[in-house]
């Protein structure tokens, strides 16, 4: 059985859904083998949870919303 995991940070509802839709279908469509088969799991972290460049999710996007510009320093 095919099994599919994904981390990100928080989603809605309907973005979970979405997913788990979208990564089954195309996934069957790529192998072969019947969506039915597929697993699909979605781990959410918390912003503050999850780092690039030694710094947390949350503080890159609180430096996105102050500088207003959609890019960090």
């Amino acid at each position: 059985m095919p099994y599919i995991s994904m981390e990100c940070g928080t989603l809605t509802d309907e973005q979970k859904s979405r997913l788990i839709k979208e990564l089954t279908e195309t996934a069957a469509g790529i192998t072969h083998i019947p969506a039915e088969f597929f697993s699909i799991t979605i781990k959410e972290l918390p912003d503050r949870n999850f780092g690039i460049g030694g710094r947390s999710i949350d503080r890159i996007k609180a430096e996105y919303a102050v500088k207003g510009t959609g890019k960090p320093e």
